[in-house]
């Protein structure tokens, strides 16, 4: 899923946001960015990492498990 962000920017899915996240890594490490280049791809980084960390929390709060008690009954309950 795809939708609007605030400043007109497109908010990724998960998988796009960490794929671009990594990006942005091995730009970094690779040491080659001017100070000005290197803050900017620090900065969306770091929003890149809040929102993949936003579509964790909610992934988890869907996540059920199904636990068998004593009796062999099988039940869900939240994660």
């Amino acid at each position: 899923m795809k939708f609007k962000m605030e400043k007109g920017k497109e908010k990724l899915n998960f998988e796009d946001s960490m794929k671009k996240l990594e990006e942005i890594v091995a730009a970094l490490e690779k040491g080659e960015l001017n100070l000005e280049d290197s803050m900017k791809k620090f900065e969306e980084g770091m929003e890149l990492s809040k929102e993949c960390s936003r579509y964790l929390v909610e992934a988890e709060k869907k996540i059920s498990i199904l636990v068998k008690d004593l009796d062999g009954k099988i039940t869900e309950k939240d994660f």
